[in-house]
């Protein structure tokens, strides 16, 4: 077997149904959006259209709707302006947090002076409700931002238990989520949340586009300034190919997403068992290992390798055509331990390499079996 692509958790491959709709769009609609004309015109009906479609996704208005280059964008956007207009002088957030998320919040605080306050996790890396609550009833106009569902570990957030609480003690809520749009059903007209940030590569769409839901009359003013595009939240001339792909990858996974859901699903169940039947001193991460609290998409693996023979468990996945990552891909070059795992694993495991395998529907239980064999060579030579 060549390869087997398994990281999809980091970025995933562009459906031929995307690829043809923005080629198509590329050459026939060039137009600057901003401009009067019929090609200008023609691109603007283009980019209006596709947000109708993606706010209809979340049922709410098109308005609510800014184009962004990313989930990292998107979040930059609105915690810093959270900050610097609403008024926030505390953001209340939690340790296994995107770095997106984590950074922007470090660095509001060493310009604002505002105070970051970290929610209580258990072992499995799952908020400590009962401590959010805590720390909302103490919080002088907090800023809560919890990601939907974790990006190494799988871990899914009860989000509408944390948006009506929130709501009870007059908080600003934003989430992450990067890793559920284009996954998972969320009905933002029900979810009180105010902000969220989305991705399209995380759902078989391009890279360099996303989104930011702003609810309407936050109060949220511009990161960039320039023109007045995306309602002068957002300047800059709009990448309408990308926005396209976008839609296009949206409207493909919420149409077939029940299927494909069942798929990915049994991908899963099958890669933990094989770890169980043929690795059996194996561990999971999180809480991937469980359907209720963790996402269908992907798991986290602490393998039973030797610390000093752990440098070479990435070397010999990737020598035998094994894409997968050691957390996430963000950080993927780096040597340091992930954070995620370092929050919420005991010494004796983070001595232990973790891998984190995410699924598609472009994989197979041919290629999980390909994976297995090669991990179990690995760890018994």
């Amino acid at each position: 077997m060549n390869s087997v692509y398994l990281d999809n958790a980091a970025t995933t491959a562009l459906r031929p149904e995307v690829v043809e709709r923005m080629t198509q769009v590329l050459n026939e609609s060039y137009g600057n959006a901003s401009s009067t004309h019929s090609f200008g015109r023609s691109s603007k009906a283009l980019l209006e259209q596709c947000r109708k479609n993606i706010a209809s996704y979340f049922n709410v208005s098109a308005s609510e709707i800014v184009f962004t280059s990313g989930g990292t964008e998107a979040d930059n956007l609105a915690m810093r302006s959270a900050v610097r207009d609403l008024g926030v002088t505390e953001i209340i957030t939690s340790k296994i947090e995107h770095h997106a998320v984590l950074h922007t919040a470090e660095q509001l605080q060493k310009e604002y002076n505002i105070d970051i306050r970290y929610v209580d996790l258990d072992d499995c890396g799952l908020v400590n409700f009962t401590h959010l609550e805590h720390l909302l009833q103490s919080a002088n106009k907090p800023l809560v931002s919890l990601m939907h569902i974790n990006n190494e570990v799988g871990n899914i957030l009860d989000i509408e238990n944390v948006a009506n609480l929130c709501k009870t003690h007059k908080a600003l809520f934003h989430s992450d989520m990067v890793q559920s749009v284009g996954h998972y059903k969320i009905d933002l007209k029900e979810i009180p949340i105010d902000f969220m940030a989305a991705s399209a590569h995380k759902f078989h769409g391009p890279k360099g586009v996303g989104f930011c839901f702003i609810r309407k009359e936050s109060g949220l003013k511009p990161l960039i300034f320039g023109g007045e595009q995306e309602r002068g939240y957002r300047a800059g001339t709009e990448s309408i190919h990308n926005i396209v792909g976008m839609d296009e990858a949206l409207k493909i996974a919420y149409a077939n997403l029940d299927e494909d859901k069942k798929y990915v699903s049994d991908l899963k169940d099958y890669f933990i068992q094989q770890i169980k039947t043929h690795l059996p001193e194996a561990s999971f991460n999180g809480s991937c290992e469980t359907v209720e609290n963790s996402t269908y998409t992907l798991i986290n693996v602490c393998l039973p390798i030797a610390p000093a023979k752990a440098p070479m468990l990435q070397f010999q996945l990737d020598l035998k055509g094994i894409a997968c990552s050691k957390g996430s891909a963000c950080q993927s070059g780096s040597s340091q331990q992930s954070h995620v795992l370092s929050a919420i694993l005991a010494n004796d495991k983070l001595k232990q390499p973790s891998v984190r395998f995410s699924f598609s529907i472009y994989n197979t239980k041919e290629e999980l079996d390909y994976v297995i064999s090669v991990l179990k060579e690995f760890v018994n030579s």
